[in-house]
């Protein structure tokens, strides 16, 4: 069956970086775009970025010029890195994509930007 699993999350001071891996299973992982969301305690999920099946990439305004979404179709794993972080993007960070319409999310992995 499909399966996300994020990681990478953690604790982190202002101005740090992390790495966000999604590896993915049970579906062609190449034929897909993927995304990652985000959702802050008390607020709606919202989108951070996307990769099409290529290498074409959208991002939030929130994060632009900050987080780097990018793919290994060899290892089914969706990237995101994640640089100058500020107290703002503490959230739990999701993988997701949509299959034939159906959404699928992984359990998610926290991001707490915090000195």
């Amino acid at each position: 069956q499909v399966q996300l699993v994020e990681s990478g999350g953690g604790l982190v001071e202002p101005g740090g970086s992390l790495r966000l891996s999604c590896a993915a299973s049970g579906f062609i992982f190449s034929m897909y775009s993927m995304m990652w969301y985000r959702q802050a305690p008390g607020k709606q999920r919202e989108f951070v970025a996307n990769i099409s099946r290529g290498t074409s990439t959208n991002y939030a305004d929130s994060v632009k010029g900050r987080f780097t979404i990018s793919r290994d179709n060899a290892k089914n794993t969706v990237y995101l890195q994640m640089k100058s972080l500020k107290p703002e993007d503490t959230a739990n960070y999701y993988c997701h994509f949509k299959k034939i319409g159906v959404p699928y999310w992984g359990q998610g992995t926290q991001v707490t930007v915090s000195s």
